[in-house]
């Protein structure tokens, strides 16, 4: 796979790569590979964490000279199996209580796109109570994103039975839902293309139909969740199919490296990851 100057602007995902340093550590070492932008997950413990931890974190990232393309908002404890706290009653406060700091950070750090994973179906409580407060909390923050002139994203995710949203239409009809029923016109798909294989979606179909719908895309090749050319995705295909649409936002590196994270990005020319000397 090859991509120089005018193929797509990657970033690179800090939450799934360099996980072998410290977490304020790994913008540099992003930048010693090359990569001009980057991307996380929720990177701190809690939803509101101190003001000294999020100032290290925005130190870290302006110090490295990159630029943060992508943030979630705090979706629980995602290596014990939570993914995302939007739909879910019993931490729903904890969600709210999180968007002004997203936001926030995203402000210090120029970021305008925030991903709100959507959450598992939880015991005890109907999917359509949950799908309510989903689309009554997905509102609440486009509706906090918009004055920031920022995106919400929504995504299908794989690996997790009881996350209700895992093809590309799924997302987009919670999409338009929250659209229908509050105005909000800053929600956006996250397009996973290794979720929406693992998942079973038809991933050629999805792009033609949702392409205007997309705000930010992430790879990884599958089978493995690991760099591309370690499995059987035709990813350059499907990023040309990308551009064709008309696609010109970035496309993050969401992988699981299967060497050292330094490594796994031979795939990648050097001129392509977008660090200016």
């Amino acid at each position: 796979m090859t991509a120089g100057r005018t193929g797509p602007r990657y970033d690179i995902n800090l939450s799934i790569l360099f996980t072998e340093l410290p977490l304020l550590e790994r913008p540099a070492a992003a930048a010693a590979e090359g990569f001009g932008s980057v991307e996380f997950w929720w990177p701190f413990d809690t939803a509101v964490p101190a003001d000294r931890d999020v100032d290290a974190f925005a130190t870290a990232v302006r110090d490295a000279g990159v630029q943060l393309i992508g943030l979630n908002f705090f979706a629980g404890n995602m290596p014990g199996g939570d993914r995302g706290l939007v739909s879910w009653p019993a931490r729903s406060s904890e969600f709210r209580d999180n968007v002004d700091v997203t936001l926030g950070v995203g402000s210090r750090l120029g970021c305008r796109a925030f991903n709100a994973l959507y959450g598992n179906r939880v015991d005890g409580v109907s999917p359509q109570e949950q799908d309510e407060l989903g689309a009554e909390n997905l509102a609440l923050a486009a509706k906090a994103a918009a004055g920031a002139g920022a995106i919400v994203l929504v995504e299908p995710v794989s690996g997790a039975a009881r996350y209700p949203l895992q093809t590309a239409a799924e997302a987009v009809a919670v999409i338009d839902r929250v659209q229908g029923e509050s105005g909000a016109d800053n929600l956006r798909l996250l397009f996973d293309i290794y979720h929406l294989v693992t998942n079973g979606d038809d991933v050629d179909r999805a792009l033609t139909a949702y392409a205007d719908r997309i705000g930010h895309v992430q790879i990884a090749d599958s089978p493995g969740r690991h760099e591309p050319g370690t499995g059987t995705l035709d990813i350059p295909r499907h990023l040309a199919q990308l551009a064709a649409t008309g696609y010109a936002g970035h496309v993050g590196l969401e992988y699981s490296p299967s060497g050292a994270s330094a490594d796994s990005f031979g795939w990648l020319p050097w001129e392509a990851r977008g660090r200016r000397s």
